[in-house]
């Protein structure tokens, strides 16, 4: 659709959203929201992706939770002691949760006690399985070949580490450590997956795949607000699945959506000013919010290629002063997301550092670099090949034709996402577009990247970045377990990694939620999470 047709379909949807009044059910608070990406289960085991963690997030609950600001708040324990040596993890849990009513329990339902956390953790770490969230529990010390997650009572729930692990604890507020019962896994199978049983503010009432899912109110929900009042305030949840977005961006606007979440290149100069703003228009009749998010993208260079050009620093530190991240941000991204020039940690966690002035755009920088480098004024210097998916080609032509005034030649290669994934999985490509958001709010999931344990294809360390005095820091900042200590172990660390340049750091993200006015109570964090039991429709 051209933006032109687009203009003239949203000024005449303007004029008619609010003469649309009268719904079939009107008395019924249903909040909607479109996931374009679509949904492939919603068992938690598998909730590897935003849109199966929105949608689990709804059903199911842990023994902890975030809040808006990252921290770990009470959820089913409602408090845990943590041994001295770090060790040892031990949760105290509420006795006035349920799981949904179903008819794979004897009685409808049933309490949750600490053996179903004994139960759902080892599920996850249980090969045939084949949960994509094995790796959260790489630090659990096992027994006899039996991994120490401990029911000593049915309120009691301990877990053991083979060595301290500081962010570990936060890692418990993942889907992937949602409780389930086995009742339901068993009598479900395979089909568990469309038949989700959990505790959550929300249970499952429809799913028809790639069209629409419906999420019920739960009656019998254990939180209350401040006021004691029992959540949700929410009857049911409805989730569409247009994978067109310019198509789900005209039923936000029509009133048919009430949310939207982030913005695309096809309507985003019609919402957003280049400042990033809400265009004048639109602001009475849409609130937007916004925040950091833990999402760093980036330009990832494989480091342990001798034949290729940017194995020397000097032509990785070239490129990273060659091109304007300012002036990118503010022509291609409406200054949505901050520039990257302060290190691969992102804004919003412990660790992000403004001193570190990193990469500002420095031609004469660049230049000298290439001289010292034996590429004076880039001759000499082959063209280098720039792998990545249609999503970034903008970007990625912007920095191609930046670097050229520099005499450094560059090959945009446009792959399909999962083909770009593949040849990154396997070290098969110099130089490639990439992106990590958050898996758990702490900067040591960042610095993870470049590990030199963590090589691909088993680990994240995609550059294949090797530093020794980096790994040992990596290791002593893990077992660390004062916060203030062990930030300031981050930016020595986020300093080495941008003095050796393994990555170009693009940008780091920024979190845009558009609802309507009649929507309140919409809770989110710098994790993108989608939180909906304290949603209010007017």
């Amino acid at each position: 659709m051209k933006k032109t047709h687009l203009f003239i379909i949203i000024i005449a949807t303007l004029a008619v959203v609010g003469c649309n009044t009268t719904t079939p059910n009107a008395d019924k608070k249903v909040f909607k929201y479109n996931e374009s990406a679509g949904i492939a289960s919603l068992d938690p085991a598998f909730a590897k992706d935003q849109a199966m963690i929105w949608a689990t997030s709804q059903l199911f609950n842990g023994l902890i939770q975030l809040d808006s600001n990252l921290n770990v708040k009470p959820c089913i324990a409602h408090s845990w002691d943590i041994s001295p040596d770090g060790l040892t993890y031990t949760f105290h849990l509420r006795n006035d949760v349920f799981f949904h009513n179903n008819q794979c329990f004897e009685n409808g339902s049933r309490k949750v006690i600490a053996p179903d956390f004994v139960y759902s953790f080892s599920r996850i770490l249980d090969e045939k399985v084949a949960s994509p969230g094995r790796w959260i529990f790489n630090e659990i010390n096992y027994t006899n070949n039996v991994p120490d997650f401990i029911a000593p009572n049915d309120s009691t729930f301990v877990i053991r580490l083979k060595q301290a692990f500081s962010p570990f604890l936060s890692m418990l507020g993942m889907p992937y450590c949602f409780v389930v019962p086995h009742e339901a896994v068993e009598h479900y199978g395979p089909n568990f997956r469309n038949n989700p049983v959990g505790t959550g503010p929300f249970k499952m009432q429809i799913w028809k795949e790639n069209v629409k899912l419906v999420m019920r109110k739960n009656p019998n929900y254990f939180e209350t607000d401040n006021n004691g009042i029992k959540l949700p305030y929410l009857d049911a949840v409805a989730v569409t699945f247009i994978i067109d977005k310019q198509t789900a961006f005209l039923e936000f606007i029509k009133g048919n959506l009430d949310f939207m979440n982030s913005i695309d290149a096809g309507y985003k100069d019609e919402l957003l000013t280049r400042t990033g703003q809400l265009r004048k228009k639109y602001q009475s009749l849409i609130n937007m919010h916004s925040r950091p998010y833990l999402n760093t993208e980036y330009l990832g260079f494989l480091m342990d290629n001798p034949n290729s050009p940017i194995a020397d620093k000097r032509i990785r530190q070239a490129i990273n002063y060659g091109f304007d991240r300012r002036k990118m941000m503010k022509y291609l991204r409406n200054n949505v997301g901050i520039p990257g020039c302060y290190g691969f940690i992102p804004n919003g966690l412990p660790g992000f550092d403004t001193t570190l002035h990193c990469y500002e755009y420095n031609p004469a920088k660049a230049l000298q670099l290439l001289e010292e480098a034996g590429y004076p004024n880039g001759k000499g210097l082959p063209t280098l090949n720039l792998s990545t998916t249609a999503t970034y080609l903008d970007l990625c032509k912007y920095i191609q034709q930046q670097l050229s005034i520099i005499g450094i030649n560059i090959n945009v290669e446009v792959n399909p996402p999962g083909a770009l994934r593949e040849q990154i999985a396997q070290s098969k490509s110099n130089w490639f577009r990439g992106s990590w958001i958050a898996d758990y709010p702490d900067a040591e999931n960042y610095l993870s990247l470049f590990f030199s344990e963590n090589f691909c294809p088993t680990g994240p360390n995609y550059t294949h970045f090797k530093n020794t005095a980096f790994d040992q820091l990596y290791r002593k900042a893990k077992a660390t377990p004062n916060d203030s200590v062990r930030a300031e172990m981050y930016k020595q660390m986020n300093s080495m990694i941008m003095d050796e340049a393994p990555v170009v750091v693009l940008y780091y993200d920024q979190i845009l939620h558009f609802s309507h006015k009649n929507i309140s109570g919409l809770q989110s964090n710098a994790m993108n999470s989608l939180n909906l039991k304290t949603v209010i429709k007017k």
